[in-house]
């Protein structure tokens, strides 16, 4: 379980609780706590004061101390950051955060990420629920959500993680930093989540004393070295479906990322299984709506492993995949640029914004 915060005889923790409702209220996803500013929120992809005091390092300090467990505070004076799940009570429910604490110039400051209770649809999130249905068909094989931090990159898993589970029959495993949503038992399915840092060291262990527990389905919270990205590939080669997220800004960009992770010498090899063992990569962009004050619309781009991608993947022809994307639009896949065309058709974003993220912004209707 997430630490809980305890308000109750503490000044800072209660100032804290009140910040985090505060945020809660607004619809902020994240609250930015650090010394010499106001709590700041950010509200659909703007920044926004809430409009309190300055912050002092001291009382910065005395927050971190409050959301931290006992086993992180301990080691307060030891390590310069922390990733940990966090929760406050609010009207007989938890409200959950990721948290964040770090050093900056000496000084405590910690960034909250907020976390709905209950998994987000596709058509609310606005991903295409045929694409999610595809993604969870596979059987085997390794699926990528990639995109920039803030993205949606673990609530699209969640979801996909969540039509799994609710399916039945499938062992899950997860391995995150820090466990943000938490998946309730189904009746015919067994999920683990597991933490890295309190239940697990790292990725790579999770993964690999994961793959002894009997898993059909591993979700990676983050592939970010070389061990986790060979496990990864070799578990999904050998008939586990892999979900995990990269930080790329578009697809080709995780396949990129995934084979720079490897000497060059053995980098050839590594294509070659991962032309094998990949199965799909959608990248994703949160945009402003075009209503001030809504949440953002979200934009994909869609790569499918077909023939084609698969004979570029194990060439090293990265820069073949875009028009393999282009010229894959009938086996299920999607340009940014397409994906811009139609939220902008629909009103959802400006053409301005469409313009700002399109690789080739001549081309928008």
């Amino acid at each position: 379980m997430e630490h809980k915060i305890d308000h109750t005889n503490d000044a800072a923790a209660k100032q804290l609780t009140s910040i985090l409702y505060d945020a809660v209220a607004r619809e902020a996803s994240d609250i930015h706590l650090v010394h010499g500013f106001p709590a700041m929120f950010r509200v659909h992809g703007k920044l926004q004061t809430s409009e309190g005091e300055v912050l002092s390092p001291t009382l910065v300090k005395s927050m971190v101390e409050a959301l931290l467990p006992s086993r992180l505070r301990q080691r307060m004076d030891e390590e310069k950051n922390f990733d940990c799940s966090v929760s406050i009570e609010h009207d007989d429910s938890l409200i959950r955060f990721r948290a964040n604490a770090f050093l900056a110039q000496g000084h405590w400051g910690t960034c909250l990420r907020h976390v709905p209770n209950d998994i987000p649809t596709f058509a609310w999130m606005g991903f295409p629920e045929a694409l999610g249905a595809r993604l969870v068909d596979h059987r085997n094989g390794l699926v990528i959500i990639t995109g920039v931090t803030g993205s949606g990159k673990s609530t699209t898993l969640a979801a996909l993680l969540h039509i799994l589970n609710q399916r039945g029959g499938v062992r899950i495993l997860t391995v995150e930093e820090p466990i943000e949503y938490v998946h309730k038992p189904c009746s015919t399915s067994i999920i683990t989540q597991r933490e890295v840092g309190r239940d697990v060291d790292t990725f790579y262990d999770g993964l690999k004393f994961g793959l002894r527990q009997d898993p059909d389905v591993v979700l990676l919270g983050e592939i970010r070295d070389r061990e986790t990205a060979r496990m990864a590939i070799t578990a999904a080669e050998t008939g586990h479906l892999i979900l995990a997220t990269l930080h790329t800004k578009d697809a080709k960009g995780a396949i990129t990322r995934l084979v720079d992770l490897f000497p060059h010498e053995i980098q050839d090899d590594m294509r070659t299984q991962l032309a094998l063992s990949l199965r799909s990569v959608v990248s994703q962009h949160l945009l402003p709506s075009v209503k001030e004050g809504h949440k953002r619309a979200l934009a994909v781009e869609i790569l499918h492993v077909t023939d084609p991608v698969r004979i570029a993947i194990k060439f090293g022809k990265v820069e073949s995949l875009d028009s393999a994307i282009q010229t894959g639009k009938r086996d299920g896949m999607m340009t940014l640029d397409d994906s811009l065309q139609r939220l902008m058709s629909a009103g959802s974003i400006t053409r301005e914004t469409a313009q700002r993220f399109a690789r080739d912004p001549s081309q928008l209707m």
